[in-house]
């Protein structure tokens, strides 16, 4: 038997720092600015430098302060190892530059957020396939599978319109093909699920939402989940094969798209972040409960044309999400009736506030057809559900009350 306790998710995020020796006995990691690292033995930098002993060799690849936050991620989505970038878009831009070449294939969800939509399209540009289906049925998935497909890479919970991947039979399809993974796990977060239970090998999370949580600091996060046989993936370089083969991807992800591309998280962010993710598990649960009262009350409201949210039982995949979620996240999507203006209706709010960021304290609203998918044309957006009316809300801890009295009062005008 073990004497390792097994403390719970919000036990074990904020009491990790001090499980690790911490100047003057503080309990935060402190925020180490230095961008380089001095060595009294020319040697061990060298070594260090090699990859022969662990050491910091320059702020861009790795600093004290990043480095404790890496670990909390980690553990946070039970992964043996984990890198931080400077936004969320930079993590999955890392896919592409570390991991991908011209002539490669990829699968991807077509319900996805707008940024990241557009980033797939760029790759394409540049020479690797992409192909967008539709993930809720693994089916779709298998159907685009190519000799040459890479990776396949889907969402938790698609943002706006929820839609929710078939993630465990997409997971079984690519343990079965040895094909790479990738789940973004940013609206659900590692407290209400872990990618790894569907067999994903690397995993995406948008530190900036939820697990910063207070919309005060930019970052980006890719865990490896240790399943993914990285020795079987052809595009390691000669020398990252050096390294055993569980640590090769992680070591070329950090080498092409930190040293190389320079997509670093800054200490000062991951200070604010890894504090934030403290209440990570408080702040879902506050937030997942505002969702679902306010989904409920605004589905029963005859002036709402429809409402998307996991946790309602008219949500297409509410049995898939019930099964797999802790509970159904803090974002929903409504449309309202026709004649029924949205900017008038969200100028009426006087709690939830216009704004594009997501996971926030706050209540956050944004009408989606103008601002976030607006460049990407009707057409597009019709291809994704996304009605002109839709309105897309991020929900906060206020109180229930409050939250219910503001959404109800701005309908009756």
């Amino acid at each position: 038997m073990s004497d390792k306790p097994n403390y719970g998710f919000t036990t074990t995020i904020l009491h990790n720092d001090r499980k690790k020796s911490i100047e003057h006995n503080s309990l935060h990691k402190p925020i180490h600015t230095s961008v380089a690292f001095g060595y009294t033995d020319a040697r061990q930098l060298a070594s260090v430098f090699q990859g022969k002993e662990p050491g910091f060799r320059y702020g861009r690849q790795g600093n004290p302060t990043v480095s404790a936050l890496e670990d909390k991620i980690s553990k946070m989505e039970d992964g043996v190892a984990s890198l931080c970038f400077g936004t969320g878009m930079a993590a999955i831009g890392a896919l592409a530059q570390a991991l991908l070449r011209a002539g490669d294939h990829v699968v991807s969800s077509s319900f996805l957020f707008g940024n990241t939509n557009s980033l797939w399209n760029t790759v394409a540009a540049q020479g690797t396939e992409v192909s967008f289906v539709d993930a809720t049925d693994v089916a779709n998935v298998e159907a685009a599978l190519k000799p040459n497909t890479r990776l396949v890479f889907v969402e938790t919970i698609a943002n706006p319109r929820t839609q929710i991947a078939d993630l465990a039979r997409i997971g079984e399809l690519c343990r079965a093909r040895g094909i790479l993974y990738v789940v973004d796990n940013t609206m659900t977060t590692p407290y209400l699920f872990r990618p790894k239970a569907v067999g994903a090998g690397l995993v995406v999370n948008s530190l900036t939402k939820s697990i910063g949580g207070h919309g005060m600091a930019l970052g980006g996060a890719l865990t490896d989940t240790g399943l993914f046989d990285w020795s079987a993936f052809p595009n390691i370089a000669d020398n990252f094969r050096k390294q055993p083969p569980a640590a090769q991807g992680m070591a070329q992800l950090r080498a092409k798209s930190l040293r190389d591309f320079g997509a670093s998280l800054a200490p000062e962010a991951a200070h604010h972040i890894a504090v934030g993710a403290e209440t990570l598990a408080l702040r879902m649960e506050r937030t997942s409960a505002n969702a679902l009262a306010l989904a409920r009350m605004l589905e029963a409201d005859e002036r709402v044309a429809a409402v998307y949210y996991p946790g309602l039982e008219s949500h297409p995949q509410h049995k898939l999400a019930s099964e797999q979620f802790r509970a159904y996240g803090s974002l929903f999507s409504f449309e309202l009736k026709e004649g029924i203006d949205c900017f008038d209706y969200l100028n009426r709010l006087k709690v939830a506030i216009p704004a594009s960021n997501l996971g926030d304290t706050r209540t956050l609203v944004i009408p989606v057809a103008h601002t976030i998918f607006f460049e990407m044309g009707a057409e597009r957006r019709a291809s994704m559900g996304i009605a002109e009316s839709l309105i897309r809300v991020s929900v906060g801890i206020e109180d229930t009350a409050d939250l219910l009295a503001d959404f109800g009062d701005a309908l009756n005008g």
